[in-house]
């Protein structure tokens, strides 16, 4: 398997995906864009099967497996979004499931992916090591390991979202995504590149995730402590080594924003947009209400809202002001 992807393999996820795949709507919004002082086009994957894009690579990867692969079951590690996107594909295409979710995991996601049909371990954010913890079960139960984004598949079956949208508005200026572990951003660049090369990338993370803001900065991959952050789904605490690649070549700049700029940006969704976005898929919409990223008066930008299972007590935190 080839460490790196190509527009190609987009091309081919898309395939994979149609009719599995909700081809989730853009919107926009004046009042926005006013407070953005620019065109903004939401991708809004937090309409997605699953609450999140992250169905789209976990369904492109799993319906690649052999059939043995498929008898014999999968296991995922994640923090919430790819555990319910992984759950979900796997019973879709009949797959026994494990998801290693950390036991700080928001609730409304475990109880999701729980609901999807996985077997769910849980283990010590700080103490354990969710990734080893996965590869011992592969290792103990012929498992295949679906990891949350450094995996060509995944991240192929990701940029889908970004080729959806440049095929509906094709004249973007800049594409902005959250960044996490690198799988979204490192599949959507690598779409929006090829069909508009020269579109501005760009990544946005919270102040204390800031990981891949270190790591194109230095040009090595910069490992932290787990972050303190809203933003559960960027709680990872570094970039795959496939993504960092990726993004290395493609993605021009990352951007940081506070956690008050991340709920301010779910309240505005929610209450002017009617929208209901978690704290990682408002990141970059943070990013810009909060006016951070350089450049952009009156261009056209394309935002990915990467999910939107928000647990209920971050509701009641942005809603209580």
């Amino acid at each position: 398997m080839e460490n790196t992807i190509t527009f190609s393999d987009v091309q081919s996820a898309a395939e994979r995906l149609r009719g599995q795949a909700y081809r989730t709507p853009v919107v926009t919004s004046r009042t926005f864009d006013e407070i953005a002082g620019c065109r903004v086009f939401f991708k809004c994957e937090n309409l997605q099967r699953g609450g999140a894009f992250k169905f789209r690579g976990a369904y492109n990867a799993l319906s690649q497996l052999t059939p043995g692969q498929r008898q014999r079951g999968v296991v995922a590690f994640s923090s919430g979004n790819h555990a319910q996107g992984l759950a979900l594909a796997a019973r879709v295409l009949g797959i026994p499931a494990t998801v290693v979710m950390p036991s700080d995991a928001p609730q409304i996601k475990v109880e999701a992916t729980r609901g999807y049909g996985a077997d769910i371990v849980l283990y010590e954010r700080l103490a354990g090591d969710r990734e080893a913890i996965a590869r011992q079960l592969a290792d103990e139960r012929g498992l295949t390991v679906i990891p949350p984004f450094d995996h060509p598949h995944i991240i192929a079956g990701q940029g889908t979202a970004a080729m959806e949208l440049f095929q509906d508005v094709p004249d973007l200026d800049v594409l902005i995504t959250p960044v996490g572990g690198g799988g979204l951003i490192s599949g959507c660049a690598t779409a929006a590149k090829a069909m508009r090369p020269g579109v501005r990338v760009i990544g946005v993370e919270t102040e204390p995730a800031n990981d891949a803001w270190q790591s194109l900065r230095t040009g090595k991959r910069v490992t932290i402590a787990p972050p303190d952050t809203i933003a559960d789904g960027i709680r990872t605490t570094s970039l795959g080594v496939i993504t960092f690649e990726i993004m290395r070549k493609l993605v021009d700049e990352i951007v940081l924003v506070t956690d008050a700029d991340v709920i301010e940006a779910m309240r505005f969704m929610l209450l002017r947009m009617k929208l209901l976005a978690e704290p990682t898929g408002a990141v970059p919409i943070a990013a810009l209400m909060a006016h951070k990223v350089d450049g952009i008066a009156g261009k056209r930008v394309g935002v990915i809202v990467s999910g939107g299972n928000a647990d209920p007590a971050t509701l009641v935190r942005i809603l209580d002001f």
